[in-house]
């Protein structure tokens, strides 16, 4: 099968106080990517980078410990390429389907 370009846009909301937080971002098991949240009163725009082959990818953001802090994510979204995102799963298709 040939790999897809996408791209995953999201949301990332933070509420937290003492030490700035660290999260996590996984596609399926991988690594996406790890930021320290230094901001307040704001939201950032995830960008996701993927060449992936057709079909389903679990996205999954996490706080790494220890944290005070609560992390949101809305508005998952493709910005580019051949997918959809629904309850956390992009789903990869083919440009003919």
């Amino acid at each position: 099968m040939t790999k897809k370009f996408v791209r995953v846009q999201a949301d990332v909301h933070c509420e937290w106080e003492g030490l700035a937080p660290i999260y996590r971002v996984y596609v399926n098991d991988e690594l996406f990517a790890e930021r320290t949240w230094r901001w307040t009163d704001m939201y950032l725009e995830e960008n996701l980078e993927i060449q992936a082959e057709p079909g389903e990818y679990l996205i999954r953001f996490e706080l790494v410990p220890p944290h005070l802090a609560h992390l949101q994510v809305k508005n998952i979204r493709v910005g580019h390429g051949p997918a959809t995102v629904e309850n956390n799963v992009l789903r990869i298709v083919n440009e003919t389907e």
